[in-house]
């Protein structure tokens, strides 16, 4: 079995700890490889080593820094396939779904290219008589990342790119479940020229977790995740007075009004509900059509559709809609919560309860599951399932349908479908949530925009990817220089004030 390792000074190395966690291949249920989950001394001495490396790195001007990142991205480009076999095999996401992922990551790299202008500070030439005033933005020194299973490459890219580009050394802690990946992208930050050190990735637990928060080296944290362990790294990082940007989970709502393209509608729920199996935070999860007649046209186009989709493993071709959840405790969860739906009195229209796939018995597969006429003091209405089951609420009016969302505790994603501009915008105007889609059910945002949830899915000031990371990953310094003109003599003994 393979033995996988951490990356540590620009190299794989084994773990010390004696302690390991499977990682599964979804689609089997079987291990094929085991990841060493690093100790708190382990994770302390690669901290020490990136604080050793990062003045250096820091100093290199940030043009070159950028360079590294356009070397990154053509590498990146070049192995696109091998990264995404690697992430399907041990995620369970369709070869496209896999590919998708990379792909958001790098466009996050490219944006990255840009460090030299979004680093650029202020200049106010004579704020005063020979006085000049400048801000610069410098690094943290050493920052963190602790990142979830359901986008292996994405989100360490959202995090590592940013960071490094503006002068940090960066700790990568990615998800143990699925770790192949972000091993391979140190690689290929290690070939694009990145120094030794720099990077440092470290495979663990809640031990790493809690080594990463409690050391007083680390800067800043950034996390994607469940809300209580967001809630939990947040607090826990900032009494030790870290930068800590933590963002947790999510219950999407889409709003279908009367006036919508129910064609168009029904495809983007599909999509956006049971893409990767639903393991997503910005998967939609809550459908709301307004009006009776609006949810029965709805529902008569949207049965047919969830019925026919593909589930499959990756080898099965392009054509598998979703693959397998990531874990057997992950299926056993999305089964109990079904159950808990139908004993509450939701009307299941789709049943994907009985699916298997022949040759895959033991793979971790979930049937797709379709809710009607689901209420709000629901468990599956109130919780993050995290997989392939779409609720539907019924409203009466359009008010109604927004206050589903408004009153939610999560607010990180949501949509409404409607050809009338007038509601559109009161809709984007009055919503609650922090990324809102117009005729757009995953809007996610490019990355020269900022992610990020509000309410219970996002914890700090400043958002993912974007200018904010690069707010983030800095410290601002402001400089107020006077060099002696012969202007005026003698001291001064008052405030300065503006003559």
């Amino acid at each position: 079995m393979e033995e996988l390792s951490h990356w540590i000074n620009g190299q794989h190395v084994k773990g010390t700890s004696g302690r390991f966690a499977d990682v599964m291949n979804p689609a089997t249920g079987e291990v094929q490889a085991r990841v060493p989950l690093a100790s708190k001394e382990e994770l302390d001495a690669a901290v020490a080593d990136a604080a050793a490396a990062q003045p250096a790195w820091a100093a290199m001007n940030p043009q070159k820094r950028a360079r590294v990142m356009m070397a990154f991205v053509q590498l990146i480009n070049r192995d696109m396939d091998k990264l995404a076999e690697a992430l399907s095999r041990e995620h369970g996401k369709t070869f496209p779904d896999a590919k998708g992922d990379v792909q958001r990551g790098l466009e996050v790299v490219e944006f990255c290219i840009g460090a030299p202008h979004h680093l650029k500070g202020e200049f106010t030439d004579s704020a005063g008589p020979g006085i000049d005033m400048y801000s610069l933005r410098q690094p943290l020194g050493v920052a963190a990342g602790i990142t979830p299973f359901n986008f292996p490459a994405m989100i360490p890219m959202w995090k590592m790119a940013p960071a490094l580009v503006c002068g940090n050394a960066f700790i990568l802690k990615p998800s143990e479940r699925d770790p192949s990946v972000p091993l391979m992208l140190a690689e290929l930050l290690k070939e694009a020229g990145l120094p030794d050190g720099v990077l440092q990735v470290i495979n663990g637990d809640k031990e790493s977790v809690d080594a990463i928060l409690d050391n007083p080296v680390i800067a800043g944290v950034g996390f994607v995740g469940s809300t209580p362990i967001a809630e939990y790294i947040y607090s826990r990082g900032c009494a030790n007075g870290k930068r800590v940007q933590c963002f947790g989970g999510a219950k999407n709502h889409m709003i279908i009004m009367p006036d919508a393209d129910l064609d168009q509608a029904a495809d983007a729920l599909v999509g956006a509900g049971y893409g990767a199996a639903g393991e997503r935070c910005m998967a939609i999860s809550v459908a709301v059509p307004v009006g009776e007649e609006t949810a029965d046209r709805l529902m008569e186009k949207l049965v047919p559709k969830v019925e026919a989709l593909k589930i499959g493993p990756y080898t099965s071709g392009d054509d598998v809609d979703f693959g397998p959840v990531v874990t057997a405790a992950a299926k056993e969860n999305i089964l109990r919560l079904v159950q808990t739906g139908i004993d509450q009195g939701a009307e299941l229209l789709v049943d994907g309860r009985d699916f298997s796939l022949q040759g895959y018995e033991n793979g971790f597969f979930v049937g797709a599951h379709l809710f009607d006429r689901v209420t709000t003091d629901m468990d599956i209405y109130k919780t993050e399932i995290f997989g392939p089951v779409l609720s539907t609420v019924r409203a009466k009016t359009y008010e109604e349908a927004i206050g589903y969302a408004m009153d939610h505790e999560y607010g990180n994603g949501t949509a409404i479908f409607t050809r009338d501009g007038d509601t559109a915008r009161d809709f984007a105007n009055r919503i609650n949530i922090g990324m809102v889609g117009i005729n757009v059910p995953i809007p996610v945002p490019l990355a020269y925009h900022t992610f990020g949830g509000w309410k219970k899915s996002g914890f700090g000031d400043l958002n993912q990817h974007g200018p904010d990371a690069f707010r983030f990953y800095t410290r601002t310094k402001t400089v107020t220089a006077r060099w002696p003109s012969g202007i005026k003599e003698g001291g001064e003994f008052s405030i300065p004030v503006m003559e």
